[in-house]
């Protein structure tokens, strides 16, 4: 249940579509240069490099599943990988805004992560086991928690959810010495947290200000094959439904752009010159339209699909060749700008 798959945040189609109008019309409001072609004042694009840390099932290989049970055993190529993104992306004046499963900081070595943010990369709570917060079934949170029921014996899935976002704070607190720089929901919907002020209230009370947790729907294409033009025109359409707006209980919805490395990689099988062309698509929109460009990926897909950095070179040029039309932010920052 990698970030970037769409499951678990509406309970039907109808109730997803008008879900899916609702963060549009919001998008729109808070993007003027969206709405008004004739609006000459555009603002600056916000372009945020974002990293989970956690594994991914068939990475390095497509018969992997265990890491399914095991989200937060980094493997070394993962770390490494990490480290190496943070230290190019800051070469560039830049940031990366990492996600981290709470797992991961009961490692040995935890140096890596401690060198990421002496350099000024924010990190955010994942939760700690990498849990499904849409769901109301308790055998649905976790599959750590399908192995071993007793984990979770006797408790809702209300409890569970607020105790993994508990402990990874905690641990991010103790181990690194640094408070969770905020929330992104493990998956993403493209309902976002539209119709869920129970997860909305839950985030504010452990003092999140905003969440990362819509994906928006959009075209694949067949695996293994090359993306037609109606598969790129649907992703950057989608970029609309991929600007942050403000739910009604106050807290921020930042959503994921399209498309991620797993849609990409793991579902389409994309070489990465599909995915490099795409990703300069959605940053062009973003500059014409004074937008956000939330890049969503996983170091555990990335070592294996893209181990010379192309990709974050890649966004961290467009944005330099950009000059005053775009920067280079984390997400906080971002969500500053929300109204």
């Amino acid at each position: 249940m990698p970030s970037g798959d769409t499951r678990g945040g509406a309970d039907s189609a109808e109730k997803s579509r008008r879900a899916f109008l609702a963060s549009t019309a919001a998008s729109l409001a808070l993007f003027p240069a969206l709405s008004s072609a004739g609006n000459k004042t555009r603002r600056k694009a916000q372009i945020a490099i974002t990293f989970d840390l956690e594994m991914s099932r068939r990475y390095p290989t497509r018969g992997n599943m265990e890491w399914d049970f095991q989200k937060g055993n980094l493997n070394d190529q993962t770390k490494q990988y990490s480290l190496q993104a943070a230290k190019r992306v800051h070469e560039c004046g830049g940031v990366i805004h990492f996600f981290c499963v709470g797992r991961v900081l009961e490692q040995q070595d935890v140096s890596w992560l401690q060198q990421i943010t002496e350099m000024g990369h924010p990190i955010g709570n994942h939760t700690y086991d990498h849990v499904n917060i849409w769901t109301k079934d308790v055998k649905k949170v976790q599959f750590r928690f399908q192995r071993s029921p007793w984990l979770v014996a006797g408790k809702s899935v209300e409890d569970i959810v607020q105790e993994n976002i508990r402990l990874a704070s905690a641990a991010m607190q103790q181990r690194l010495g640094i408070t969770a720089d905020g929330f992104r929901s493990p998956g993403g919907s493209h309902a976002a947290l539209n119709g869920r002020e129970d997860l909305q209230q839950m985030l504010l009370s452990h003092g999140f200000e905003w969440v990362s947790s819509g994906y928006p729907s959009h075209k694949y294409g067949e695996p293994q094959q090359p993306p037609g033009d109606d598969v790129y025109a649907s992703i950057v359409e989608a970029m609309k439904a991929a600007q942050p707006y403000r739910y009604p209980t106050g807290l921020v919805e930042i959503p994921m752009s399209p498309i991620s490395d797993v849609g990409a990689f793991r579902t389409s099988r994309w070489k990465r010159e599909y995915f490099l062309k795409s990703i300069g698509q959605c940053i062009k929109w973003a500059i014409d339209n004074g937008g956000v460009f939330d890049f969503l990926c996983h170091p555990s897909i990335m070592y294996v699909e893209d181990p010379g950095f192309e990709v974050v070179d890649h966004i961290c040029n467009l944005v330099a060749n950009a000059g005053d039309a775009a920067e280079l932010v984390s997400l906080s920052t971002i969500a500053s700008r929300v109204s």
